[in-house]
């Protein structure tokens, strides 16, 4: 939780030049990222990759190339929705429901011989998520239909999915590459204090590590065995996945990376001669062997270029049925969580609350899901969902919670009014804790020369000051604050789980745990997935198990509508690019700007500590994690 005060108008106009700045690398992006969409789609075209999107032939080949990331609700970028707008795609990224509809109905589907998973260009997902996506894998086996995977290089996340395919293929030059799981974050302690700024950090909860970026040059002890508890289960979560679906023995992938170096230098640094050894891979084939072995087995397209079959998104165009009439509806919650409107990628307090107030006034919804996949947000904004939650289960809708990836913080806060929690054994969730930051910048007023003073009528007025260091009375203010939003936090949860406040106590103070570490502790009913959760939900509406389900979304007016609204948060977003160029005073970080993973996740970070500063109110409290899927 975080309580942050208005700034002075100074530091408005200071972010307002820098917006300035973001609008130059705003229009260079968007050219560069039309760009890359022309290039990835010429580069389907080159590997033998069909665009066609026409009905589906008998005997095709259902291909899987997701590029982007896997999830639940896409973040649509301007470019994405001006290609939806224009009818030319569905831009990057692939939804989980879309994947998993595919594979279930491609299984019973007789026009579908078999089906290849390409992820060359797949940027991942969390855990859950993969699992989900594997378990839709491990279906479409089932119907006895092989499923192969080609890649050139997997990474872990890529070989997830890709290990539960009946036989994987890799490129002669390829390779398979699993390092694990861990946690690195930046810590700005040092970096603010030489430019003047006092974070000011003040928290409830031991485990509450996510203001310690801010105050903290390194990781807390707290913090670093939170850590250890929570990735050591996630990594066995994710061995297990693979050992199993690759019928290898436990703790072969350990004992693999214990042995890489050695083992890579007997095969002369054959990294793909390695994955076959080991039994990651089955065969190494290039793209075109691949393409000629299924042309011959199951026969050429029209213009006989390369073998007879169906993308992902034409599939699912073709199979999917509109629902009309009694259903469960599915609201996804993804996202950081806001007080107002959200627009797809995030969470408005407001415009969820009001979707959840249509769907409740439909009659033909007899039950509700909502999918969470969030690291929280505003305290306020949280609490107005789990109140229209709690709203919906007194108007006789039952509702059930599905957590995805991420569940934590106020993405555990609006779970808590629900008649059943379900988390996948990798979800992360938890996170009750708060904290609050009040940034102060006298010192880099003094660094730039600058007084400041006058009169006020009260010591309240003006109480806290950006420019002025942190008045003790305000300090104890915010720290009560604190304690209050905290114990508002526990005492819900011992509430909607039945719990005693000082067991909640004990298991909260800001620590998360996986699903399964959560249903240890009764802070879920049970580990499952999204599929679970649909199962539930007509069970508690006592309705037939055949009764269909609906995803209920909030859509702009308009499709250019959504297009500006993207522009507005893609500009926010460069803003901050330069916030971290101006706070580094770095000329080789403004060279790199977004094209360095490590520049974005600082501009992230001090873009956050922006909106703080920023924000409208005088204050505001803030439920937030600073947790990410774990691979």
């Amino acid at each position: 939780m975080s309580l942050n005060p208005k700034p002075p108008g100074a530091l408005k106009r200071f972010f307002s030049k820098l917006s300035r700045i973001a609008e130059g690398i705003r229009k260079g992006f968007i050219t560069i990222a039309v760009f890359g969409g022309v290039a990835a789609f010429s580069f389907g075209i080159y590997m033998g990759v069909s665009q066609n999107k026409g009905k589906v032939e008998p005997k095709s080949v259902l291909v899987l190339a997701p590029q982007g990331e896997m999830a639940d609700e896409l973040s649509k970028d301007p470019t994405s929705l001006v290609a939806e707008f224009v009818g030319s795609g569905g831009g990057k990224g692939v939804l989980l429901r879309d994947w998993v509809l595919a594979l279930e109905k491609a299984a019973k589907d007789d026009r579908i011989e078999r089906a290849i998973l390409l992820l060359d260009d797949f940027e991942g997902a969390g855990l859950a998520t993969l699992r989900e996506a594997a378990a839709a894998i491990e279906t479409f086996k089932a119907s006895g239909k092989p499923i192969i995977a080609w890649g050139a290089m997997y990474d872990q996340r890529r070989y997830y999915l890709a290990s539960h395919a009946s036989k994987v293929y890799v490129h002669p030059m390829g390779g398979v590459f699993i390092e694990g799981v861990g946690r690195q974050r930046n810590y700005y302690r040092d970096a603010l204090k030489r430019i003047g700024v006092e974070p000011n950090l003040i928290k409830v909860g031991a485990f509450k590590s996510a203001g310690e970026v801010y105050a903290n040059n390194a990781p807390s002890k707290e913090a670093l065995e939170a850590d250890k508890y929570l990735l050591d289960a996630v990594w066995g979560v994710y061995m297990q996945g693979i050992e199993r679906a690759r019928k290898l023995p436990q703790r072969h992938i350990t004992k693999s990376i214990e042995a890489l170096p050695g083992a890579l230098t007997a095969v002369k640094g054959n990294v793909s001669q390695l994955a076959l050894d080991w039994k990651f891979a089955d065969e190494a084939k290039t793209f075109e062997d691949i393409r000629a072995m299924l042309m011959k087995e199951v026969g050429e397209d029209k213009d006989g270029k390369t073998f007879r079959q169906t993308s992902l998104d034409a599939y699912v165009k073709n199979v999917r049925e509109r629902v009309k009439g009694d259903h469960v509806a599915v609201i996804v919650a993804s996202g950081e969580i806001g007080d107002g409107d959200a627009s797809s990628g995030k969470i408005g307090g407001k415009s969820t609350s009001r979707l959840i107030r249509d769907v409740v006034a439909d009659k033909n919804v007899k039950a509700i899901v909502l999918r969470v996949d969030s690291p929280g947000g505003s305290a306020y904004g949280s609490e107005l969902i789990r109140h229209q939650l709690e709203v919906a289960r007194a108007a006789g809708k039952p509702v059930v919670v599905s957590m995805g990836d991420l569940a934590a913080s106020g993405g555990y806060w609006i779970s808590m009014s629900s008649d059943r929690v379900i988390a996948d054994p990798a979800t992360i969730t938890g996170s009750i804790g708060v904290f609050g930051l009040l940034p102060s910048a006298d010192g880099a007023m003094a660094k730039l020369s600058i007084g400041t003073g006058g009169y006020k009528t009260t010591w309240l007025a003006g109480g806290y000051d950006f420019r002025q260091p942190l008045d003790p009375r305000m300090r104890e203010l915010v720290q009560q604050g604190i304690n209050h939003i905290y114990a508002e936090f526990i005492g819900k949860t011992a509430t909607a789980r039945k719990l005693d406040v000082a067991t909640v106590d004990g298991i909260a103070q800001g620590r998360v745990w996986t699903g399964q570490q959560a249903l240890d502790r009764k802070l879920v009913d049970q580990v499952g997935s999204l599929k679970d959760a649909i199962a539930a939900a007509r069970e508690l509406a006592k309705a037939d198990a055949a009764l269909p389900f609906r995803y209920r979304t909030a859509k702009p007016s308009t499709p250019l509508a959504a297009v500006l609204d993207a522009l507005k948060g893609q500009i926010a977003a460069w803003v901050g690019a330069s916030i971290a160029d101006a706070a580094e005073n770095s000329a080789s970080l403004a060279r790199l700007r977004l094209a360095d993973p490590v520049t974005r996740e600082v501009a992230s970070d001090l873009l956050w500590l922006r909106d703080l500063v920023e924000g409208r109110k005088p204050y505001d409290a803030v439920a937030h994690c600073f947790c990410e899927p774990a691979l």
